[in-house]
């Protein structure tokens, strides 16, 4: 490569480019950057798309942050023009509504006790790698009206912000919610992030006239009420 040349995806060898590795491979076998980059689609002068997908994961420290960050937080990336930035909110949205197609059979529940929320969840984020926190958006005889994922991953103020729970609470008119997520490790025990984050929730949700009623955390063959143990 000449010196002072900027490195593009180009540069690589076909069977070692983002789409080729995709087509060849299946999506579940590129990297976070890689997927960037095929949504992103190409770079601009002197910035390859490449560098534009790593810019993202370091500025914002995840996917889920970026899928949280707004069209201007997104524009301010060289190289994240608006149409980019709404193409990466419309791949983030698709696969929102993909998790909401697979929870569809949720109209059936009444949830007056733990038991009827793990049920409603269990099947969702059982077996799974990372931690998935749900929302489960309740009306006023608590029946489930809707239930979403909020974050994907170890689970921390940043992660798990009022701003993101109670969205779609404030969308569906919801009347209360419950929130849920998974050990991986199979220990349902709640950690003090766990109990911090609720306290913040449930705060958060006095001032907006919506009732957080519990905290699960659903581990392998157990599970646990934050307000049976009086942690709300």
């Amino acid at each position: 490569m000449q010196e002072g040349k900027t490195f593009t995806v180009r540069d690589l060898p076909r069977s070692e480019r983002p789409r080729e590795r995709l087509i060849r491979f299946g999506a579940d076998k590129l990297s976070s950057q890689e997927l960037l980059a095929l949504v992103a689609g190409r770079g601009v002068p002197g910035r390859s798309v490449m560098t534009i997908a790593q810019e993202l994961l370091a500025r914002f420290g995840s996917i889920q942050g970026i899928s949280n960050a707004t069209i201007e937080e997104l524009s301010r990336i060289k190289g994240i023009g608006t149409a980019k930035a709404a193409q990466l909110k419309a791949v983030f949205e698709l696969g929102k509504r993909q998790e909401l197609e697979r929870e569809t059979n949720y109209e059936s529940y009444d949830i007056r006790d733990p038991q009827g929320v793990v049920r409603a969840v269990r099947k969702t984020i059982k077996d799974k790698a990372k931690e998935h926190f749900k929302l489960i958006l309740l009306n006023t005889r608590n029946k489930i009206i809707g239930l979403s994922t909020v974050s994907i991953g170890t689970l921390n103020a940043s992660l798990v912000h009022p701003r993101e729970v109670f969205k779609d609470a404030i969308r569906h008119s919801a009347s209360s919610v419950v929130v849920a997520h998974n050990h991986p490790s199979g220990n349902p025990e709640p950690s003090d992030e766990d109990v911090k984050i609720t306290r913040r929730l449930v705060e958060s949700g006095k001032i907006l006239g919506i009732e957080v009623l519990d905290h699960i955390i659903i581990g392998k063959d157990a599970f646990v009420s934050l307000k049976t143990k009086g942690l709300l």
